[in-house]
């Protein structure tokens, strides 16, 4: 099979972006910036230095931002925990996938240890030849070389890749990188991705893909 698959994390292959919404508004809260849940969901998005330094300028430096940031994930892990699970239908189409061989990778621009807490905790982490996260790139997404990475250290050609993403900056991502992409809308809804060329369709959860049938049409 020349085809791999990408999944972001958050919100693709777990439905937690509420819970890391709500860490984010408290955490913003206790260093004294309020903000609404829904001013957090517009603002809060890429890799979480990234999102510091958007909210705050060079207030902080790198290593304060770098505590304000594990000081957040720790309050997501502690929340989301009794609720971690993956997405629905998505344990079959892994197993699937890697019973016909496709190459997996993970493009995230989650903290390395959110993604141990998710594989680990799951029991999942064997689907995955290659996990791409925040210490492993300089640019966040938009910037395309998050799936370059995936997609290099499988083997596979760039426009070979099929993406899963749920954000409209994850779509952008894929359409940067030249790769189809199928959305979850676990947090945005689908009328927002409409004018994304990188876009196949969107859906709530995996339980109605025909993984082969999508494959062959890319």
């Amino acid at each position: 099979m020349k085809n791999a698959l990408i999944f972001d994390m958050d919100g693709t292959m777990v439905d937690n972006m509420m819970t890391h919404h709500r860490a984010w508004q408290q955490k913003l809260a206790e260093i004294g910036l309020s903000l609404t849940l829904d001013e957090v969901i517009t603002t809060c998005h890429g890799k979480n230095d990234e999102i510091l330094q958007r909210l705050f300028g060079d207030k902080y430096s790198f290593e304060e931002r770098d505590q304000i940031s594990a000081e957040k994930e720790a309050i997501y892990r502690e929340v989301f925990l009794p609720e971690l699970k993956l997405i629905e239908g998505l344990p079959a189409l892994l197993a699937e996938a890697k019973q016909a061989g496709i190459p997996m990778g993970i493009g995230t621009a989650a903290r390395y240890e959110n993604v141990d807490y998710v594989l680990d905790n799951l029991g999942i982490r064997h689907y995955f030849q290659s996990i791409v996260c925040d210490r492993d790139v300089t640019l966040g997404k938009p910037d395309p070389s998050v799936f370059f990475k995936v997609a290099d250290q499988l083997g596979v050609a760039y426009h070979d890749c099929l993406v899963f993403e749920d954000s409209p900056t994850g779509a952008k991502t894929a359409l940067n990188a030249g790769m189809k992409a199928i959305i979850l809308t676990t947090t945005h809804q689908a009328e927002e991705f409409t004018n994304f060329a990188s876009v196949l369709f969107c859906t709530p959860n995996y339980l109605s893909l025909n993984l082969f049938s999508i494959l062959k049409s890319l």
